[in-house]
């Protein structure tokens, strides 16, 4: 039997949600991607994150449930890979709401801003090998596996990845 999705909203990142990015710079949050970042490298992603509002092509996203908590936060950005410019895609959501689908719905709410959005005719996203839980919400969100892959990140350091494509229909 297929489990409904619950309904996420997308709303801009936006300066109050610093405190998503601190709850996610854990271990056990950022195993997969090198570990906890400087207090001073989380306050310059924030910043990124606010200066992608007026960004033509790059977004990030909090992901919001319909009682208004925050579950995580999602984005896509303007990624060159193998010669062609797609949209690379990335979140998290905070441990305790974990395994409900949430990522998986924002996910696929994600996909179709992107698509909405109309620059590329791709999105890609790159979870390791390791990441479990990125695999499967991937596969569930409708993306197909390409294959095994050598990603850089964070910058100056590789690991092995799978990546995931998905056609956004703008092509």
């Amino acid at each position: 039997m297929l489990k409904s999705l619950p309904s996420v909203s997308l709303r801009p990142y936006a300066k109050d949600d610093f405190y998503l990015l601190q709850l996610a710079n854990a271990p056990d949050m950022t195993r997969y991607i090198g570990g906890p970042e400087s207090e001073e490298k989380v306050g310059k992603r924030h910043e990124r994150y606010l200066a992608l509002q007026h960004h033509a092509t790059d977004r990030m996203f909090s992901i919001v449930l319909p009682d208004g908590t925050q579950a995580g936060c999602i984005g896509y950005w303007e990624h060159v890979w193998n010669g062609e410019s797609v949209y690379e895609m990335g979140w998290f959501t905070l441990p305790a709401l974990q395994g409900q689908g949430i990522g998986t719905a924002a996910l696929k709410a994600a996909i179709a801003a992107a698509a909405s959005d109309g620059h590329f005719s791709h999105a890609c996203a790159f979870p390791s090998i390791s990441n479990l839980p990125s695999n499967a919400i991937c596969r569930k969100a409708g993306l197909n596996l390409v294959g095994e892959c050598r990603f850089e990140y964070p910058k100056g350091s590789f690991m092995t990845c799978n990546e995931w494509r998905v056609e956004l229909g703008n092509g």
